[in-house]
């Protein structure tokens, strides 16, 4: 972890029926820096995750738990779980998954590009970066997803997709929240777009996936389609309105040797 860390950084962990992963999840990411704190956005889990949410958070006051009705996504997750950070003026926001897929480990990394960056993504598909135990079917569903939104949308970025990043607060409150719509996994594409448009400086980091080992996979059909269908949408309203800005991306010193 860099010496020159934020001083107040929220790591959000959105839940759904995860409670065989949470746990482990959490330790590990407490173990990381003690700068960080981690904030568990459950959607009414059935199987009892938001309960065990709960008793980890009486265990540590760096654990904090944000319980919402029913199940709305992974997008409005993940705004309650900004709003929460801001409303509490944390320096950093963090999105990390719960099934095991992020190393909690590799925030080293995305923290390590922070600096001169206002969003740092943990990328797959650069150099160094990878995927474990996945079937050949889904890394040719991930690649494939990014060139259509590379080109769709004339984004520089080789991982729009994936949802290990790290925020500057700052950034979060100059986008405009308030009109982000998009619920499924396309919520991490539409951020990464409205960070470039708006100008922000965005550095794509390599990272290891992995495939989750407990649970099911929250992926589906429905998912991929609505992804398809706003990524055409925003690409065509971009090409009707005048020229946004660009924003500055770069990769890290050893993606450019």
């Amino acid at each position: 972890m860099p010496s020159e860390l934020p001083a107040r950084n929220l790591v959000v962990i959105p839940t759904y029926d995860e409670i065989d992963n949470l746990e482990h999840v959490v330790a590990r990411t407490l173990a990381v820096h003690p700068s960080l704190d981690v904030l568990v956005v459950d959607d009414n889990s059935p199987d009892g995750t938001g309960r065990l949410a709960d008793v980890l958070a009486q265990r540590s006051g760096r654990v904090h738990v944000l319980h919402r009705a029913g199940k709305q996504g992974l997008g409005a997750a993940y705004l309650a779980g900004f709003g929460w950070a801001l409303d509490r003026d944390y320096d950093t926001v963090a999105e990390l998954d719960a099934d095991g897929s992020h190393q909690p480990e590799q925030l080293t990394r995305l923290f390590a590009a922070l600096p001169g960056a206002d969003l740092v993504l943990g990328s797959r598909w650069v150099r160094g970066g990878g995927v474990e135990n996945w079937p050949k079917r889904r890394e040719v569903l991930s690649r494939g997803g990014n060139w259509y939104t590379r080109r769709a949308l004339r984004l520089p970025l080789r991982d729009a997709t994936g949802g290990f990043r790290v925020f500057r607060s700052d950034a979060l409150r100059a986008l405009d929240l308030g009109d982000v719509s998009s619920h499924g996994y396309c919520f991490q594409v539409d951020l990464a777009r409205r960070a470039v448009r708006s100008g922000m400086a965005v550095v794509e980091v390599p990272i290891d996936f992995r495939e989750r080992e407990h649970g099911v996979s929250k992926m589906s059909g429905s998912i991929v389609r609505e992804a398809l269908w706003r990524v055409t949408v925003w690409g065509v309203q971009d090409r009707m309105r005048p020229a946004a800005p660009p924003g500055r991306h770069r990769l890290p010193e050893r993606q450019r040797r």
